[in-house]
């Protein structure tokens, strides 16, 4: 079973089918999931009641997942972790990203949902 409690899960996700798939396999337990198309709402989001773990996704409108981090707390402070939703594994992205305090990538082409899932469930213990 996915959680034994409730989280509040954040999916900033501006695909529509890559949401809604993120949103079916999190919803299958007790868990509060809320959702953001872009950057700004993810902030707005996370202003209202910060998440227990935020799913972000880098290339969004608005404002993208790099940005979203640069403007939250350091990785320290900030109180929740932070999976990257990514196509683009490259070292150039992968540094950057590191360096504004992400606690996990997920590379969209090369994972499963199941690989997802395992993330978030470490991550939440």
């Amino acid at each position: 079973m996915l959680f034994r409690m409730g989280h509040k899960i954040l999916i900033a996700e501006d695909d529509t089918v890559l949401r809604d798939l993120y949103i079916r396999k999190f919803s299958r337990t007790d868990n509060d999931i809320r959702t953001a198309e872009d950057g700004q709402k993810t902030l707005d989001e996370i202003a209202k009641d910060p998440p227990d773990i935020l799913l972000l996704d880098i290339n969004m409108p608005i404002l993208d997942g790099g940005e979203v981090l640069a403007k939250l707390p350091p990785k320290g402070q900030r109180g929740f972790p932070v999976i990257i939703l990514t196509n683009y594994g490259d070292l150039a992205n992968r540094t950057r990203i590191e360096a504004l305090g992400v606690d996990s990538f997920f590379i969209k082409k090369d994972m499963t949902i199941k690989s997802l899932v395992e993330m978030v469930e470490g991550l939440l213990r």
